[in-house]
């Protein structure tokens, strides 16, 4: 799942990205409300953790703008504005829940979660192909009622395919959804983690799923090839 953080405080914002990222996160952070709406606009977000106080706007005014505009992306508010009519009033403009500074990253990470499961509609909470299950809740994975254990990154993964089974995901798409909107590596990590993924979840079991699209990339269905 991928976040973005809007958030101009530079120090804060770096924990931010560094904590969420040990969670397994693809994330990626911002400092002004005009870049923070380009982003929403080209890139899927499944939250947005927002700081009130930017310096070109104010996050009330991205929440109005991102709501005009028919964004559903769940909003998380962080402020050291405690009054209640800030609020009530960045409630109205559209936020999801709203966390006052300082506080705790496990608070912090209690309520991503919450939202994240939660979703700007109701939300697929388990994703099957054949015998292949991913419970996004509990963030487990079972192939043939065997519990298979993935790193972060490999979840975030196969998450992406069960997401658009039969569609092929290019090794640009992946990067850009499962790893950082800044990362500068080579695409061939993706074939790296395809690898590793493939041994998990399809190399002792039938059917195949993960199928390789020579020249494009890869997909997920139950007619795999190699």
């Amino acid at each position: 799942m991928r976040i973005l953080i809007v958030e101009d405080e530079q120090k804060l914002a770096g924990i931010l990205m560094r904590s969420l990222k040990g969670e397994g996160y693809a994330v990626d952070s911002t400092e002004t409300v005009a870049e923070a709406l380009d982003l929403v606009q080209s890139v899927h977000y499944d939250l947005v953790i927002l700081d009130l106080l930017l310096p070109d706007s104010s996050g009330t005014s991205f929440l109005r703008s991102l709501r005009q505009q028919q964004q559903d992306v769940p909003v998380l508010v962080l402020t050291a504005r405690t009054d209640i009519d800030a609020k009530v009033e960045n409630f109205e403009a559209g936020a999801d829940d709203y966390l006052t500074k300082p506080f705790a990253f496990a608070e912090l990470l209690m309520r991503v979660r919450a939202l994240l499961r939660r979703g700007p509609v109701v939300q697929k909470n388990t994703l099957k192909m054949a015998d292949l299950e991913l419970d996004r809740l509990t963030r487990q994975v079972r192939r043939a009622g065997q519990r298979i254990e993935l790193s972060p990154k490999e979840y975030s993964l196969l998450e992406y395919l069960l997401l658009n089974p039969g569609r092929v995901l290019s090794r640009s798409m992946i990067i850009d959804r499962v790893w950082d909107h800044s990362f500068e590596g080579f695409t061939n990590i993706v074939d790296v983690y395809v690898r590793q993924l493939r041994k998990k979840v399809d190399e002792s079991y039938e059917p195949k799923l993960i199928r390789t699209v020579r020249g494009l990339g890869y997909s997920i269905d139950l007619d795999a090839g190699q």
